[in-house]
């Protein structure tokens, strides 16, 4: 099974129907039935009420089945984009639906202001009964960019929708009722090949018997399961999410050793050995660090071959960097901890970026993705670009605050969030935890990618 978004028209549930093939083929024709329906979009658009190809896109992505559909989808925005810049169709259209779920679906600027009022600089008050619209709207604002004030705007002053239904016009014809009956089996069979994935990733986690070997580790293996289905979330992708789910469940047990277990003397020792990538060097480790060492060695190694033999690319060196590269940071704060250090806040998030572990876990997912490994591919996953650097500080800031939410002990909050403020003191009221915390919320709305 190919791990390609490219190729996840070609989705196959047939190892998944195997105990029941009859729902398999159920599902088989209501697919080919609901692509009939968007190709006939495609052939026939002149036809149609414009706006009926946007909906159906809106709807299989409501939907979640979408992968179905990628040369669909693509063919029906190509159309949609050539009509818009040849005859400015949409451009002066006055459904804010309509100009919304163009605006997401193709991306165009400046399509919103015949909404605006220009003296209040916002949009116009009468739209707020609109509610189809808003929420297409409010989608639509997710994707702003940097200098678009009036979606900016938006964000700010959407107070006047508490709470929206999401749902479907069944006016919008026929063919809804074929989305939502295939929508209805594409999660029954998602749901059991979960299930199969999860069982594999059981198997796999007691196999390796790290959970009796270091009982002062976390035994989570199906969180760390749900870690790699927010990573890879495509059915098409089940392959990829268990391979993933091993170096994730890793970065957790590394991240106890040196957080809850290892002495500054053996956790030093221990980041050389894994900076080496080199069996020689285990003698020199207690017992339970060797353990911990073989385990990320073995996988790398075997998750490298199987990405060779699919792919045609070795990935090895560059995973065995992300590794190294991870120990590093867990040492450097290690050391901050044993000697009572209050890091900058600049220095502590630089080193967070990499403690985080985002660069570990979206190094695998790259390549198991089959991206092929070049000078510039290896560039980009070693050097942590803004990319990987953006969501890595957004989950440590995030993970620090809950921490502090959770504890409200200064050991564990010491971490990020005092270090964003400067502090006379050791001592800390709750009036600048608070304020901590709001900074820390700040900076998280400032990050983008």
């Amino acid at each position: 099974m190919a791990l390609s978004i490219s190729n996840t028209k070609h989705f196959s549930l047939a190892s998944l129907s195997s105990s029941n093939n009859c729902f398999g083929i159920q599902h088989a024709k209501k697919l080919e039935v609901c692509r009939n329906v968007l190709r006939n979009v495609v052939a026939e658009e002149e036809g149609l009420y414009p706006f009926e190809g946007l909906s159906m896109i809106h709807a299989v992505q409501r939907l979640n089945i979408d992968y179905h559909f990628q040369e669909e989808i693509e063919a029906i925005l190509r159309r949609q984009y050539v009509k818009y810049i040849t005859h400015g169709e949409y451009g002066h259209h006055d459904e804010l639906n309509v100009v919304a779920l163009h605006f997401r679906l193709l991306r165009q600027q400046d399509v919103f202001n015949k909404f605006k009022d220009e003296e209040a600089g916002k949009f116009n008050n009468e739209l707020s009964e609109d509610i189809e619209g808003l929420m297409a709207l409010y989608e639509a604002s997710q994707l702003n960019i940097e200098g678009e004030d009036l979606l900016n705007a938006w964000e700010k002053d959407r107070d006047n929708i508490n709470h929206a239904r999401v749902y479907f016009d069944n006016s919008q014809g026929g063919w809804l009722n074929d989305l939502l009956q295939l929508a209805k089996m594409d999660f029954n069979m998602t749901q059991s090949m979960h299930q199969k994935e999860i069982a594999q990733i059981s198997k796999w986690w007691g196999d390796l018997g790290l959970a009796k070997e270091l009982k002062f580790a976390r035994n989570q293996p199906l969180k760390w399961y749900i870690c790699s289905m927010v990573y890879l979330v495509d059915p098409d992708l089940s392959d990829g999410r268990v391979e993933l789910t091993k170096p994730i469940s890793l970065i957790y047990i590394i991240d106890d050793i040196f957080d809850v277990h290892g002495t500054l003397e053996e956790l030093t020792l221990f980041t050389e050995v894994i900076n080496k990538w080199d069996f020689g060097a285990l003698d020199q480790l207690p017992e339970y660090m060797k353990i911990c060492f073989m385990a990320p060695y073995d996988i790398t190694e075997e998750i490298s071959q199987k990405i060779y033999q699919k792919h045609g690319s070795n990935p090895l060196n560059s995973l065995r960097k992300s590794w190294a590269s991870l120990c590093n940071a867990f040492l450097v704060e290690a050391r901050w901890f044993a000697s009572g250090q209050l890091p900058r806040s600049k220095d502590y998030l630089e080193n967070a970026i990499v403690s985080s572990g985002v660069h570990v876990v979206l190094g695998h997912t790259f390549f198991l993705l089959g991206r092929r490994l070049t000078e510039e591919t290896r560039n980009l996953v070693e050097n942590v670009p803004d990319i990987i650097s953006s969501p890595a500080t957004i989950l440590r800031l995030w993970d620090d605050l809950g921490i502090y939410l959770t504890s409200h002990t200064w050991k564990q909050f010491i971490s990020s969030l005092v270090s964003l403020i400067t502090l006379p003191t050791r001592v800390i009221d709750g009036s600048m935890f608070c304020n901590s915390c709001t900074k820390v919320k700040a900076s998280l709305s400032m990050i983008r990618c």
